[in-house]
This record gives structure tokens, C-alpha cells and sequence, in this order.
């Protein structure tokens, strides 16, 4: 099964040849073109970094069994 950063590391190359191409014989300048297929790179690995990072499944798991053990107490009486 292809995971998310499998299809990340797809998309990189793709991002310049396919966007970058096809803004270049759509009418802009290579270097225009490949910039702009450049950022859209960058714009997925930041998103693969930082916004969808990898985590270690037992670090998840332990931050969830922290987080239930941490509960507040009711002091309502």
C-alpha cells in the first residue's frame, strides 16, 4: 500500500517536470516555469514536514496514555 510520504517523494519530480513543462509550453520562461514548480515542491515537502509530520507510532501512544492519565479531577462537591 503506498503511504503518504511515498506519494510526497513521487510528486517532487513531478512537480517540476509536469508543472514546470507544461507552464513552460503553456508560454512562460523555463526559469519562470520551473520556480513556480519549484515552490509547489517546497510547498509539499513543508506540508509532509510540519503540517503531517512523521510520528513514531509509540510516541503516539504514549502521548495519548498521558493525556488520559492526566485527567482533571472533579473537586465539585
Amino acid at each position: 500500500m503506498t503511504e503518504y510520504y511515498d506519494l510526497v517523494l513521487g510528486l517532487i519530480p513531478l512537480a517540476f517536470l509536469g508543472l514546470g513543462g507544461g507552464l513552460h509550453f503553456a508560454g512562460l520562461t523555463l526559469t519562470t516555469a520551473l520556480t513556480i514548480g519549484g515552490l509547489f515542491a517546497v510547498g509539499l515537502v513543508g506540508h509532509a514536514l510540519f503540517v503531517n509530520g512523521p510520528v513514531k507510532l509509540g510516541d503516539q501512544r504514549q502521548q495519548t496514555q498521558s493525556n488520559t492519565a492526566q485527567a482533571p479531577l472533579d473537586t465539585a462537591e
